[in-house]
């Protein structure tokens, strides 16, 4: 049984002058319970508007999105978002940001304290409880903003690029970092990446989406061991995924810059 649903959803933008621009055409597509998919696809395809479409923070033009078979009318606590752009409450300590929305739901601030004490140990940032988001790199931001996500218990996590903004081996290390909670907490996460090796390193199955207007154009498995290292990038398997994956976004990439 299918945790999550897309049903036909489509996504179309009203422009100047009576213009429309469609970012979607009817996507159907499902996710698993405790599935690892990363959704791969040149800029401006419409990665991001399916994801805010599936955290109810936009409507679809056509279509559905059921989750545990609710549909979903806008953002709820059973979906944890975290996006490129670094959200957190920047007048609230890295404690305070992560105990935000266990508040909102009435927990006690002895469960509050010792479930974000649970999440700031996962994410590495024992010591720093009580910075301000400022005082803080951007690599511990979204470390904050994953503790928080996590910290809710939904039944998905949503992450929109998350890592984009990261140099390169702060990446390395925050990719290593979610798969390694990912693996123990199995959680279901979708994952948007405009970066193939992340891709496929992060996840257990591939979504690739066309040029705009988007739509699902193929699924590739990674059907890699876990635990993964970061060395699995350097193997025949990975190598060969790569070069599937590069040659699918090489011809969307192309499509797009005709369009």
């Amino acid at each position: 049984m299918s945790q999550l649903e897309i049903q036909n959803v489509s996504r179309v933008f009203p422009g100047k002058k009576g213009t429309q621009t469609q970012a979607l055409t009817p996507i159907n597509f499902s996710v698993n319970e405790n599935d690892f998919v990363t959704i791969l696809g040149p800029s401006g395809c419409g990665k991001s508007t399916m994801l805010r479409i599936i955290a109810g923070l936009d409507q679809p033009t056509t279509g559905q999105v059921l989750l545990d078979g609710q549909r979903i009318t806008g953002p709820g606590a059973d979906r944890g978002m975290v996006f490129q752009s670094y959200t957190l409450f920047p007048w609230l300590t890295v404690e305070q940001n992560i105990c935000f929305g266990l508040r909102e739901k009435g927990m006690s601030a002895a469960e509050q304290k010792e479930r974000s004490g649970y999440f700031i140990n996962r994410v590495g940032l024992k010591g720093f409880e009580q910075h301000f988001p400022k005082q803080l790199s951007g690599g511990m931001q979204q470390r904050t903003a994953i503790a928080r996500a996590l910290a809710n218990d939904p039944k998905i996590l949503l992450l929109d690029e998350p890592f984009g903004a990261l140099d390169n081996q702060t990446r390395l290390l925050m990719q290593e970092l979610l798969l390694g909670i990912w693996e123990s907490a199995q959680k279901t996460v979708l994952f948007v990446t405009h970066d193939i090796d992340e891709s496929i390193f992060m996840a257990n199955r591939v979504a690739v989406f066309s040029a705009r207007p988007g739509r699902i154009k193929t699924e590739v498995n990674v059907d890699l061991p876990h635990p993964r290292h970061y060395t699995i990038k350097t193997t025949p398997e990975f190598m060969k995924l790569k070069a599937r994956l590069t040659e699918e976004i090489r011809a969307e990439a192309i499509a797009a810059e005709q369009h």
